[in-house]
């Protein structure tokens, strides 16, 4: 497996905003992808934020095996994170978020209200990886686009305030990748899932990581969606595949990279049922 770095100059510049900015905070809004719940967490935020309060919201969890990412709820949750699956799209869950928050701060709610201090605005900051739905959670919430969304990585450039409703404040911040990935799954995972430039990694290995997970772990899904008898063999797969969808070149050959879009479309896109790469029992 090819280890991956990528770290564009806006990445560097916004942990050190995310960092400064902090302080202004009530509360951190960790969003990571539900079907990745680990490789989209990006440990370095993870140091930054360690000693505030914070809630992981699992966002595109429709998409996600639901048993596994139970399992990865209860696993942050033991570790003090409260955790809320949410889908950002279609707006699962979003209205049970504010009321969480005044459960995580409801300390300092009362604390607040002991000494005299007038109630404010809550002020959250929220932050991830790119391509996880921060804009588009963020528009949900404040029910207008406030924000620029898209499908690729890297959309939003520098931190910015939202009003989401006369009580509650949100800092938007660029989604934000570590230098390296230690463990090659991980880019991998982020590849499959669009989270990093499909140029970072040669698309056949990344379809190749993508056919044997699936073989393993989705095997009947996998042969149901495109009508297969078997997918022993990944070459032999990758050419069924391409003849059953008609990815053909000249003198009837099967075009590879055809079938790679093909199969991480389908991927990203939930057409294999609920799928979670990140499975709890390898940590």
């Amino acid at each position: 497996m090819k280890q991956v770095q990528w770290f564009p100059g806006h990445m560097s510049k916004a942990l050190r905003e995310i960092k400064e900015h902090l302080k202004l905070v009530d509360i951190v809004f960790i969003l990571v992808d539900a079907r990745l719940p680990e490789s989209s967490m990006n440990p370095k935020i993870m140091e930054i934020v360690k000693n505030k309060k914070a809630l992981i919201l699992y966002n595109k969890s429709s998409l996600a095996d639901q048993k596994e990412l139970d399992k990865w709820l209860s696993f942050y949750a033991n570790q003090g994170l409260a955790g809320l699956k949410i889908d950002a799209i279609s707006g699962k869950n979003i209205a049970k978020i504010k009321t969480v928050v005044d459960d995580i701060l409801k300390d300092k709610i009362e604390k607040d209200k002991s000494r005299g201090i007038l109630p404010r605005a809550k002020r959250t900051m929220i932050i991830g990886i790119p391509n996880v739905g921060k804009s588009t959670l963020i528009n949900t919430l404040s029910k207008k686009k406030a924000t620029k969304t898209g499908d690729t990585p890297g959309v939003t450039k520098a931190q910015q305030w939202v009003k989401i409703s006369q009580d509650f404040e949100l800092l938007d911040t660029p989604g934000v990748l570590w230098p390296k990935f230690d463990d090659p799954k991980v880019g991998y995972h982020l590849a499959i899932s669009g989270a990093i430039k499909d140029t970072i990694l040669p698309s056949d290995d990344v379809c190749m990581y993508a056919h044997n997970f699936l073989k393993t772990y989705y095997k009947e899904a996998y042969l149901a969606r495109y009508g297969l008898s078997s997918v022993d063999d990944y070459v032999e797969t990758l050419e069924a595949i391409g003849r059953k969808r008609g990815a053909l070149i000249k003198g009837n050959a099967v075009n590879y990279d055809l079938v790679y879009e093909i199969i991480l479309k389908d991927l990203r896109e939930g057409q294999f049922g609920g799928v979670t790469f990140d499975r709890f029992q390898s940590i």
